[in-house]
């Protein structure tokens, strides 16, 4: 009965996966193809870098990571260190940030717990009015932050973004290159010709197919 058991399993999961994956192969390997003797492993890599993966790397928002993909180990490790500067100068800046005093209002203020430290304002703002009675909305008020880090944010922010759509664009960039790169350096290489040939008499067509060594 167990073994009845373990087949009906395995064969429900070969189907299951067989019918989302192309040819039925869970790991839907590239078929192998003869490689060029003088070709180096890193021409290979380089040969099989897929933009769409570079475009897909995108939703990680780490500096680098497309040039890592690229190949670029060293630039994605400058990269990382940039950005992560940048997001050392907006934590630095926080810091330095001091929470300042209640803004002013043109309407009345409400105030509760006032100057303890756990003080809060609200605006009473007039919605509506029936003779001598007035109905207010009350709109917590926020202390205005205020010191010297704000400078260091706004840099580290500039720092951060341009340091990861750097990655981005001129990632994208390499991995074409690359790709064009060692396909027209081999394909050189490559000399053959096609010639079609039609034979109306016997109703036939075909090719030929000539490779030159």
């Amino acid at each position: 009965m167990k073994h009845i058991i373990s087949l009906f399993l395995f064969s429900s999961i070969t189907i299951l996966f067989g019918q989302g994956i192309p040819n039925g192969d869970i790991l839907n390997e590239t078929p192998l193809y003869p490689i060029p003797a003088e070709m180096t492993f890193e021409e290979y890599q380089d040969m099989n870098r897929r933009l769409t993966i570079g475009l897909a790397l995108t939703s990680i928002p780490i500096p680098g990571i497309v040039h890592r993909y690229a190949g670029e180990k060293k630039k994605a490790r400058r990269l990382f260190m940039i950005g992560t500067g940048g997001l050392g100068l907006m934590i630095a800046g926080a810091f330095m940030m001091d929470e300042g005093e209640f803004p002013k209002s043109d309407y009345d203020v409400t105030i509760l717990n006032e100057g303890k430290e756990n003080e809060k304002q609200f605006e009473k703002i007039p919605i509506y009015q029936v003779g001598a009675d007035t109905s207010y909305k009350l709109v917590p008020m926020h202390k205005e932050m205020d010191g010297s880090g704000g400078g260091l944010i706004v840099l580290g922010a500039i720092v951060l973004v341009g340091d990861i759509f750097y990655d981005w664009f001129h990632g994208w960039k390499l991995i074409v290159n690359k790709r064009d790169a060692v396909r027209y350096k081999y394909g050189q290489q490559l000399q053959f010709s096609i010639q079609p040939h039609i034979n109306p008499l016997a109703q036939k067509a075909g090719l030929n197919f000539n490779l030159y060594f």
